[in-house]
């Protein structure tokens, strides 16, 4: 989508949430009349998650960014709480169908085609994620196979039985259901799954997380996608170049700002993703900061992230003068075809960070050679070390392997 289309239905959006919505009008005052991107990134203040957190605090218990009558909502979700208090959020039906149809712009970017069978391998909570992609499924024509409830040796079961093509999940999850299938002895020859759509966490674009999935997964094609709970369904992976999605840009203006400022970032280096949804009336967010660190650029196709969702902006740690994130560390983990789970702890030594990486592992090298890895790609000495099979926690949704101890 050009600038000047982006443009008229920014003017389009302010027309139809500033009589209405409360939170907004207060936030930009007398606004007048929009002249062009460069007036809305000027004029326009970023919204941060701590400000919705706190106008909910103020206005229990979905606060005042609600550009409708209540009534006129008709379903409700929350983010997962893992950055703070969760966000309690409603959508009308106008609202959700636009964010269902942009699942199905992720879909067809995927190759599902309608008539595929496509399994949802997690629980039906109140997370966005999981029911927009559901019900875009279903309107696109595919059979949706929902796991809710179920373990995750049934889950394997049921994608094998039902001749599963297309599996939705975490990455991580997607690992660890290669681990139940051999912990349970489920030959996934016999499974269908050709593609697997992944998001919640970025490891669906670190090279060596797709090698092994994709080795796993009999070939399987995996592709990652992105969106947040509070903005929606957000970017597609480009089918032509491997690891770099595209922003659906038709349905959200992007910019790319500094972490931890507010200016913009040239083409080619890394910032903040802040979002703008063009669609999401019931619900607006105006230039939200995402918290989400990208390397964007752009060419004849639109504006590409290279490497996905490279990290948070407040994941980052020093160790030793080096920069260190979550992402690059689980790269280096995934090299090591022999370490299932793995953990890494964080702790201070007066004013330094450490770092230590926990593994599981059946062979009894794994820790030494990714102890040699892990200098080869940082120039640090990080201890790495066994610990008993079953011993570090699982999980379906975004992973939590980084503690502070």
């Amino acid at each position: 989508m050009n600038q000047a289309s982006q443009f008229e239905r920014l003017r389009a959006l302010l027309a139809e949430i500033l009589p209405r919505n409360r939170f907004v009008a207060q936030r930009l005052g007398d606004f007048g009349e929009l002249r062009d991107l460069a007036d809305f990134t000027t004029r326009v203040p970023f919204t941060h998650k701590l400000d919705l957190v706190a106008d909910q605090a103020a206005h229990p218990p979905y606060g005042s960014n609600l550009t409708f009558p209540q009534d006129h909502y008709t379903r409700f979700c929350q983010t997962s709480g893992t950055t703070g208090r969760p966000l309690a959020i409603l959508d009308t039906a106008e609202s959700w169908q636009w964010m269902l149809g942009n699942w199905r712009h992720i879909y067809e970017a995927a190759g599902v085609a309608p008539g595929a069978r496509v399994y949802f391998a997690f629980s039906f909570g109140p997370f966005l994620g999981f029911w927009t992609a559901f019900e875009a499924a279903t309107q696109h024509g595919c059979l949706g196979l929902p796991g809710g409830g179920l373990s995750s040796a049934a889950r394997v079961r049921a994608m094998i039985e039902h001749r599963a093509e297309v599996l939705c999940c975490t990455p991580t999850y997607a690992l660890r259901l290669l681990d139940v299938a051999r912990e349970e002895n489920l030959d996934l020859r016999a499974a269908e799954v050709r593609t697997i759509i992944v998001a919640g966490e970025p490891g669906g674009s670190v090279p060596a997380v797709r090698a092994r999935l994709r080795a796993g997964w009999n070939g399987a094609r995996v592709v990652d996608h992105y969106g947040m709970t509070e903005v929606g369904p957000v970017a597609y992976e480009d089918p032509q170049r491997e690891g770099v999605m595209r922003i659906l840009e038709n349905a959200y203006f992007a910019e790319v700002i500094e972490p931890g400022g507010v200016a913009a970032v040239a083409e080619g280096g890394i910032g903040e993703l802040v979002l703008t949804p063009l669609g999401r009336s019931a619900w607006p967010l105006l230039r939200y900061r995402t918290g989400d660190l990208v390397r964007w650029s752009r060419d004849e196709h639109g504006l590409a992230l290279e490497g996905g969702i490279i990290g948070r902006a407040d994941d980052m740690i020093v160790v030793r003068g080096v920069n260190i994130y979550p992402t690059a560390v689980e790269a280096v983990v995934r090299t090591v075809p022999e370490i299932g789970e793995y953990r890494v702890l964080v702790s201070q030594r007066g004013a330094m960070s450490e770092l230590e990486v926990q593994i599981e592992s059946p062979d009894d090298t794994s820790a030494s050679r990714l102890e040699r890895a892990l200098n080869q790609a940082f120039s640090l000495r990080i201890p790495a070390t066994h610990v008993g099979h079953g011993t570090l926690p699982r999980f379906e949704m975004k992973a939590r392997r980084w503690v502070n101890v």
